[in-house]
């Protein structure tokens, strides 16, 4: 851009260039972990001791014009320490990622446990509400003492037609004639 050129906002900047490469992160921490998996295995210790006992045999017992790293194996060495420099940020980056993952799902158990806490608080109220509800209403047990407190009115004969209001003495009241 040079100096006093304005700038569109209709359209989008292009694209500046970068110095490194552009890469897939959810890739590349999809990778990291399954070598941070590979290199928590007993199969990478195997293969790994196998490695090594093979690279310091073919440098002690092999002809000498055909040895490529001589007793003090400072290639082997160099390879060990690239390897470990390598696997620890891999590692770092799998454990990151996996905490990540672990702070979302306590995120989500802990919602789920509010919204327990918060239903059951709620059916706490509604049953007691039932239960103050029920101290009010007729039970059955009630209901059936009363009943048989009248069956025996009744037949000790304590109980006359003129008290529940249908005896000879009481007429019904004649419905209302409209013209």
């Amino acid at each position: 851009m040079t100096r006093g050129a304005r700038v569109r906002l209709d359209q989008p900047r292009p694209q500046r260039r970068r110095l490194l490469p552009e890469y897939d992160a959810e890739a590349f921490g999809r990778l990291s972990e399954s070598v941070a998996r590979f290199l928590g295995t007993g199969r990478f210790i195997v293969w790994m001791t196998l490695i090594i006992i093979v690279w310091v045999l073919w440098n002690i017992a092999a002809p000498p014009h055909l040895r490529f790293d001589h007793y003090p194996f400072i290639f082997l060495t160099l390879m060990l320490s690239l390897q470990a420099s390598y696997a620890a940020p891999l590692i770092l980056l799998a454990q990151n990622r996996q905490d990540d993952r672990d702070r979302v799902t306590q995120e989500q158990e802990r919602k789920q446990n509010e919204r327990s806490i918060a239903d059951t608080e709620y059916l706490t109220r509604e049953i007691a509400a039932l239960r103050m509800g029920l101290g009010e209403v007729a039970t059955r047990d009630f209901l059936r003492s009363e009943l048989q407190d009248l069956v025996r009115d009744l037949s000790d004969g304590r109980l006359t037609h003129s008290e529940n209001g249908h005896g000879p003495g009481h007429e019904e009241p004649e419905p209302e004639r409209r013209s």
